[in-house]
Protein backbone atom coordinates (compact mmCIF):
# COMPACT_ATOMS: atom_id res chain seq x y z
CA UNK A 1 0.00 0.00 0.00
CA UNK A 2 1.18 3.51 -0.33
CA UNK A 3 1.86 6.17 2.08
CA UNK A 4 -0.81 8.05 3.89
CA UNK A 5 0.14 11.87 2.64
CA UNK A 6 -0.35 14.35 5.18
CA UNK A 7 -0.48 17.90 5.31
CA UNK A 8 -0.33 19.61 8.80
CA UNK A 9 -1.87 23.37 8.85
CA UNK A 10 -0.61 25.30 12.34
CA UNK A 11 0.42 28.50 13.32
CA UNK A 12 2.72 27.34 16.11
CA UNK A 13 5.44 26.24 14.66
CA UNK A 14 6.49 23.66 17.87
CA UNK A 15 2.96 22.05 16.88
CA UNK A 16 4.34 21.68 13.54
CA UNK A 17 7.48 20.50 13.83
CA UNK A 18 6.54 17.80 16.69
CA UNK A 19 3.52 16.18 14.69
CA UNK A 20 5.32 16.42 11.52
CA UNK A 21 8.13 14.78 13.50
CA UNK A 22 5.83 12.49 14.82
CA UNK A 23 3.83 11.50 11.98
CA UNK A 24 6.52 11.38 9.58
CA UNK A 25 8.50 8.29 11.85
CA UNK A 26 4.97 6.64 11.66
CA UNK A 27 5.61 3.45 9.17
CA UNK A 28 3.19 4.10 6.42
CA UNK A 29 3.05 8.17 6.63
CA UNK A 30 4.55 10.78 4.61
CA UNK A 31 4.36 14.31 5.53
CA UNK A 32 4.06 16.55 2.37
CA UNK A 33 4.02 19.81 4.28
CA UNK A 34 3.85 21.71 7.12
CA UNK A 35 2.68 24.94 6.67
CA UNK A 36 2.05 28.21 8.91
CA UNK A 37 -1.25 29.21 7.78
CA UNK A 38 -4.46 28.22 5.20
CA UNK A 39 -2.65 30.66 2.76
CA UNK A 40 0.51 28.66 2.72
CA UNK A 41 -1.40 25.56 2.41
CA UNK A 42 -3.65 26.73 -0.53
CA UNK A 43 -0.25 27.46 -2.37
CA UNK A 44 1.40 24.19 -1.53
CA UNK A 45 -2.15 22.15 -2.29
CA UNK A 46 -1.83 22.95 -5.72
CA UNK A 47 1.78 21.21 -6.25
CA UNK A 48 0.14 17.75 -4.33
CA UNK A 49 -2.61 17.22 -2.50
CA UNK A 50 -2.95 15.20 0.83
CA UNK A 51 -4.49 11.75 1.93
CA UNK A 52 -5.45 13.48 5.02
CA UNK A 53 -5.15 17.76 6.63
CA UNK A 54 -4.01 18.08 10.07
CA UNK A 55 -5.78 21.35 11.38
CA UNK A 56 -5.35 24.21 13.53
CA UNK A 57 -8.70 26.23 13.26
CA UNK A 58 -7.24 29.47 15.00
CA UNK A 59 -4.80 31.39 12.67
CA UNK A 60 -4.06 34.46 11.49
CA UNK A 61 -4.86 35.78 7.44
CA UNK A 62 -7.51 33.19 6.93
CA UNK A 63 -9.59 30.87 10.24
CA UNK A 64 -9.34 27.29 10.00
CA UNK A 65 -12.80 27.03 9.39
CA UNK A 66 -12.97 28.65 6.43
CA UNK A 67 -10.55 26.75 4.95
CA UNK A 68 -12.10 23.56 5.84
CA UNK A 69 -15.30 24.34 4.00
CA UNK A 70 -13.19 25.76 0.88
CA UNK A 71 -11.87 22.46 0.84
CA UNK A 72 -14.88 20.27 1.28
CA UNK A 73 -16.63 22.91 -1.50
CA UNK A 74 -13.30 21.88 -3.85
CA UNK A 75 -12.18 18.35 -2.90
CA UNK A 76 -13.99 16.54 -0.01
CA UNK A 77 -10.97 14.99 2.19
CA UNK A 78 -10.46 13.82 5.38
CA UNK A 79 -9.58 16.46 7.95
CA UNK A 80 -8.23 15.92 11.64
CA UNK A 81 -8.87 19.03 13.82
CA UNK A 82 -6.12 20.38 16.19
CA UNK A 83 -7.83 21.91 18.78
CA UNK A 84 -7.24 23.19 22.26
CA UNK A 85 -9.43 21.89 25.03
CA UNK A 86 -11.39 25.37 25.75
CA UNK A 87 -15.17 26.14 26.23
CA UNK A 88 -14.28 28.50 23.05
CA UNK A 89 -11.89 25.73 21.23
CA UNK A 90 -14.91 23.28 21.86
CA UNK A 91 -17.32 25.63 20.08
CA UNK A 92 -14.84 26.24 17.33
CA UNK A 93 -14.34 22.61 16.90
CA UNK A 94 -17.76 22.18 16.58
CA UNK A 95 -18.18 24.32 14.15
CA UNK A 96 -15.28 22.69 12.26
CA UNK A 97 -17.07 19.66 12.84
CA UNK A 98 -20.22 20.37 11.17
CA UNK A 99 -18.06 21.80 8.49
CA UNK A 100 -17.08 18.31 7.99
CA UNK A 101 -14.38 17.23 9.57
CA UNK A 102 -13.83 13.83 10.58
CA UNK A 103 -11.96 13.87 14.34
CA UNK A 104 -10.16 15.79 16.90
CA UNK A 105 -7.22 15.13 18.55
CA UNK A 106 -6.66 18.21 21.72
CA UNK A 107 -3.60 19.96 22.51
CA UNK A 108 -3.14 22.12 25.89
CA UNK A 109 -2.23 25.39 26.03
CA UNK A 110 0.45 24.70 28.35
CA UNK A 111 3.43 21.23 27.72
CA UNK A 112 2.66 21.64 24.30
CA UNK A 113 5.49 19.42 23.01
CA UNK A 114 5.69 16.85 25.87
CA UNK A 115 2.05 16.55 25.77
CA UNK A 116 2.44 15.77 21.68
CA UNK A 117 5.27 13.74 22.24
CA UNK A 118 2.88 11.19 24.77
CA UNK A 119 0.27 11.17 22.53
CA UNK A 120 2.04 10.40 19.51
CA UNK A 121 0.66 7.08 19.08
CA UNK A 122 -2.83 8.77 19.32
CA UNK A 123 -1.92 11.34 16.90
CA UNK A 124 -0.91 8.49 14.51
CA UNK A 125 -4.09 5.95 15.18
CA UNK A 126 -6.40 9.03 14.04
CA UNK A 127 -4.52 9.91 11.64
CA UNK A 128 -4.83 6.46 9.92
CA UNK A 129 -8.45 6.18 10.54
CA UNK A 130 -8.88 9.71 8.71
CA UNK A 131 -6.97 8.20 5.44
CA UNK A 132 -9.67 5.19 5.71
CA UNK A 133 -12.63 7.27 6.15
CA UNK A 134 -15.96 7.04 4.22
CA UNK A 135 -15.42 10.84 1.90
CA UNK A 136 -18.50 10.40 0.74
CA UNK A 137 -20.24 10.34 3.80
CA UNK A 138 -18.13 13.66 4.81
CA UNK A 139 -20.91 16.39 4.51
CA UNK A 140 -20.94 19.14 5.88
CA UNK A 141 -22.76 18.44 9.20
CA UNK A 142 -20.74 16.77 12.08
CA UNK A 143 -18.36 14.53 12.89
CA UNK A 144 -16.21 13.59 15.44
CA UNK A 145 -13.83 12.09 17.85
CA UNK A 146 -10.48 10.66 19.29
CA UNK A 147 -9.09 7.59 20.40
CA UNK A 148 -7.08 7.85 23.01
CA UNK A 149 -4.37 5.68 24.26
CA UNK A 150 -4.54 3.55 27.42
CA UNK A 151 -4.37 0.50 28.71
CA UNK A 152 -6.98 -1.79 26.78
CA UNK A 153 -9.06 -3.13 29.77
CA UNK A 154 -12.59 -4.18 29.85
CA UNK A 155 -15.90 -3.49 31.25
CA UNK A 156 -14.81 -5.98 33.87
CA UNK A 157 -13.12 -3.11 35.43
CA UNK A 158 -16.49 -1.12 36.10
CA UNK A 159 -18.61 -3.41 36.78
CA UNK A 160 -19.40 -7.36 36.46
CA UNK A 161 -21.43 -8.54 33.77
CA UNK A 162 -25.11 -9.21 33.67
CA UNK A 163 -26.83 -12.45 34.32
CA UNK A 164 -28.93 -14.74 31.96
CA UNK A 165 -32.03 -12.80 30.92
CA UNK A 166 -31.52 -9.92 33.64
CA UNK A 167 -34.62 -8.25 33.72
CA UNK A 168 -38.40 -8.85 33.30
CA UNK A 169 -40.33 -7.32 30.36
CA UNK A 170 -41.99 -4.28 31.06
CA UNK A 171 -43.57 -1.33 29.18
CA UNK A 172 -40.58 1.51 29.44
CA UNK A 173 -37.51 1.33 26.59
CA UNK A 174 -34.39 1.67 26.83
CA UNK A 175 -32.31 2.84 23.59
CA UNK A 176 -28.42 2.47 23.91
CA UNK A 177 -26.30 4.13 21.50
CA UNK A 178 -22.43 3.82 21.08
CA UNK A 179 -20.32 5.52 18.17
CA UNK A 180 -16.91 7.01 17.24
CA UNK A 181 -15.58 8.85 14.80
CA UNK A 182 -17.54 10.04 12.52
CA UNK A 183 -20.73 9.83 15.02
CA UNK A 184 -21.51 13.68 16.03
CA UNK A 185 -22.46 13.47 12.25
CA UNK A 186 -24.68 10.20 12.59
CA UNK A 187 -26.12 11.15 16.04
CA UNK A 188 -27.05 14.63 14.57
CA UNK A 189 -29.21 12.50 11.65
CA UNK A 190 -30.31 9.88 14.36
CA UNK A 191 -31.67 12.13 16.64
CA UNK A 192 -32.67 15.22 14.69
CA UNK A 193 -35.21 12.26 13.56
CA UNK A 194 -37.15 11.38 16.28
CA UNK A 195 -40.53 12.87 17.17
CA UNK A 196 -40.92 14.87 20.54
CA UNK A 197 -41.84 11.56 22.28
CA UNK A 198 -39.80 8.77 21.64
CA UNK A 199 -38.17 6.06 24.52
CA UNK A 200 -35.42 7.51 26.85
CA UNK A 201 -32.11 7.26 24.93
CA UNK A 202 -28.49 7.27 26.80
CA UNK A 203 -25.47 7.47 24.62
CA UNK A 204 -21.79 7.45 24.58
CA UNK A 205 -19.94 9.13 21.80
CA UNK A 206 -16.08 9.20 21.89
CA UNK A 207 -15.04 12.66 22.84
CA UNK A 208 -12.60 14.48 24.63
CA UNK A 209 -13.78 16.52 27.82
CA UNK A 210 -15.39 19.98 27.43
CA UNK A 211 -16.53 18.88 24.33
CA UNK A 212 -19.42 16.93 25.17
CA UNK A 213 -21.51 19.65 27.08
CA UNK A 214 -20.81 21.97 23.67
CA UNK A 215 -21.92 19.08 21.92
CA UNK A 216 -25.10 18.28 23.54
CA UNK A 217 -26.40 21.58 23.54
CA UNK A 218 -25.92 22.34 20.08
CA UNK A 219 -28.09 19.15 19.27
CA UNK A 220 -30.23 20.08 21.91
CA UNK A 221 -31.17 22.96 19.65
CA UNK A 222 -31.49 20.79 16.39
CA UNK A 223 -33.67 18.04 17.85
CA UNK A 224 -37.24 17.85 18.99
CA UNK A 225 -36.34 16.04 21.57
CA UNK A 226 -34.37 17.35 25.06
CA UNK A 227 -30.61 16.41 24.55
CA UNK A 228 -28.20 16.94 27.38
CA UNK A 229 -24.90 16.07 28.78
CA UNK A 230 -25.61 13.39 31.47
CA UNK A 231 -25.12 14.34 35.64
CA UNK A 232 -25.17 11.65 38.05
CA UNK A 233 -28.65 10.24 38.92
CA UNK A 234 -30.20 11.73 35.91
CA UNK A 235 -33.35 10.29 34.77
CA UNK A 236 -34.17 8.40 31.88
CA UNK A 237 -37.58 9.68 30.39
CA UNK A 238 -39.52 9.13 27.47
CA UNK A 239 -38.15 12.47 24.84
CA UNK A 240 -34.71 12.42 26.55
CA UNK A 241 -31.18 11.85 25.19
CA UNK A 242 -28.13 11.75 27.65
CA UNK A 243 -24.94 12.04 26.44
CA UNK A 244 -21.96 10.68 28.48
CA UNK A 245 -19.52 13.40 29.65
CA UNK A 246 -15.95 13.40 28.32
CA UNK A 247 -13.62 11.50 30.58
CA UNK A 248 -16.33 10.02 32.77
CA UNK A 249 -18.21 6.63 31.98
CA UNK A 250 -22.12 6.39 31.75
CA UNK A 251 -23.94 3.71 32.95
CA UNK A 252 -27.63 2.47 33.48
CA UNK A 253 -29.28 1.44 36.47
CA UNK A 254 -32.97 1.00 37.54
CA UNK A 255 -34.13 2.89 41.10
CA UNK A 256 -37.47 1.63 41.88
CA UNK A 257 -39.93 1.54 38.78
CA UNK A 258 -37.72 4.41 36.86
CA UNK A 259 -34.62 4.33 35.41
CA UNK A 260 -31.27 6.94 35.83
CA UNK A 261 -27.96 7.13 34.62
CA UNK A 262 -24.64 6.87 37.11
CA UNK A 263 -21.61 8.76 35.98
CA UNK A 264 -18.46 7.96 37.28
CA UNK A 265 -14.54 7.81 36.96
CA UNK A 266 -12.66 4.59 36.53
CA UNK A 267 -10.45 3.11 34.75
CA UNK A 268 -9.78 3.84 30.52
CA UNK A 269 -12.12 0.94 28.82
CA UNK A 270 -10.72 -0.01 25.32
CA UNK A 271 -8.99 2.64 25.78
CA UNK A 272 -12.05 4.61 26.34
CA UNK A 273 -13.27 6.76 28.93
CA UNK A 274 -16.59 7.04 28.49
CA UNK A 275 -17.08 3.68 27.00
CA UNK A 276 -19.16 1.90 24.78
CA UNK A 277 -18.88 -1.19 26.26
CA UNK A 278 -19.29 -0.02 29.90
CA UNK A 279 -22.87 1.64 28.67
CA UNK A 280 -24.23 -1.51 26.97
CA UNK A 281 -22.93 -3.79 29.92
CA UNK A 282 -25.10 -1.55 31.81
CA UNK A 283 -27.61 -1.45 30.07
CA UNK A 284 -27.62 -5.64 29.65
CA UNK A 285 -27.92 -5.83 33.45
CA UNK A 286 -30.43 -2.95 34.17
CA UNK A 287 -32.76 -3.08 31.18
CA UNK A 288 -32.20 -6.40 29.13
CA UNK A 289 -35.22 -7.17 27.12
CA UNK A 290 -36.14 -3.71 27.81
CA UNK A 291 -33.05 -2.60 25.56
CA UNK A 292 -32.38 -1.60 22.32
CA UNK A 293 -28.86 -1.16 21.23
CA UNK A 294 -27.03 0.64 18.41
CA UNK A 295 -23.72 0.31 17.32
CA UNK A 296 -22.84 3.51 14.70
CA UNK A 297 -19.47 4.59 12.98
CA UNK A 298 -16.18 4.48 14.44
CA UNK A 299 -12.54 2.82 14.40
CA UNK A 300 -11.82 0.28 16.76
CA UNK A 301 -13.59 -2.62 18.92
CA UNK A 302 -15.29 -0.56 21.77
CA UNK A 303 -18.91 -1.63 22.04
CA UNK A 304 -18.57 -5.09 20.24
CA UNK A 305 -18.26 -7.12 23.63
CA UNK A 306 -20.98 -4.75 25.05
CA UNK A 307 -23.81 -5.43 22.61
CA UNK A 308 -23.45 -8.93 22.27
CA UNK A 309 -24.00 -9.15 26.49
CA UNK A 310 -26.94 -7.03 25.59
CA UNK A 311 -28.11 -9.38 22.94
CA UNK A 312 -27.29 -12.44 25.11
CA UNK A 313 -29.79 -10.36 27.81
CA UNK A 314 -32.54 -10.39 25.34
CA UNK A 315 -32.03 -7.20 24.09
CA UNK A 316 -32.46 -6.03 20.32
CA UNK A 317 -29.37 -5.19 18.89
CA UNK A 318 -28.27 -3.28 15.73
CA UNK A 319 -25.22 -2.07 13.63
CA UNK A 320 -25.31 0.95 10.96
CA UNK A 321 -24.37 -0.27 7.77
CA UNK A 322 -21.09 -0.33 6.24
CA UNK A 323 -22.51 1.68 3.06
CA UNK A 324 -23.60 4.75 5.44
CA UNK A 325 -20.64 4.77 8.53
CA UNK A 326 -17.92 7.40 7.91
CA UNK A 327 -15.52 4.48 9.68
CA UNK A 328 -16.65 0.95 9.98
CA UNK A 329 -14.52 -0.35 12.54
CA UNK A 330 -17.30 -0.55 15.53
CA UNK A 331 -19.83 -2.16 13.64
CA UNK A 332 -17.72 -4.58 11.94
CA UNK A 333 -16.15 -6.08 14.70
CA UNK A 334 -19.46 -6.20 17.02
CA UNK A 335 -20.95 -8.24 14.07
CA UNK A 336 -17.67 -10.81 13.92
CA UNK A 337 -18.74 -11.44 17.42
CA UNK A 338 -22.24 -12.43 17.04
CA UNK A 339 -23.87 -8.85 18.90
CA UNK A 340 -25.75 -7.46 15.78
CA UNK A 341 -29.23 -8.94 14.76
CA UNK A 342 -28.88 -6.74 11.58
CA UNK A 343 -27.00 -3.78 9.85
CA UNK A 344 -29.57 -1.19 9.16
CA UNK A 345 -28.41 2.22 7.38
CA UNK A 346 -28.10 5.52 8.79
CA UNK A 347 -31.62 7.53 7.93
CA UNK A 348 -33.73 3.86 9.25
CA UNK A 349 -32.38 4.08 12.60
CA UNK A 350 -34.72 6.51 13.63
CA UNK A 351 -37.35 4.49 12.45
CA UNK A 352 -35.89 1.23 14.30
CA UNK A 353 -35.83 3.29 18.20
CA UNK A 354 -39.57 4.19 17.49
CA UNK A 355 -40.52 0.64 16.55
CA UNK A 356 -42.48 -1.22 19.46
Amino acid sequence: MSAIKVMVVDDSAVVRQVVAGLLGAAPGIEVLAAVADPLLAIERLRQAWPDVIVLDVEMPRMDGITFLRKIMAERPTPVVICSTLTEKGARTTLEALAAGAVAIVTKPRLGLKQFLAEAGDELVATVRAAARANVRRLAPRADAAVQPVAPKNTADVILAPAGPRAMTQTTERVIALGTSTGGTQALEEVLSALPRVCPGIVIVQHMPEKFTAAFATRLDGLCRIEVREARHNDRVVPGRALIAPGGKHLLLKRSGAQYVVDVVDGPVVNRHRPSVDVLFRSVAKSAGVNALGVIMTGMGDDGAAGLAEMRAAGARTLAQDEESCVVFGMPKEAIKRGGVERTVPLQGIAAEIMKQ
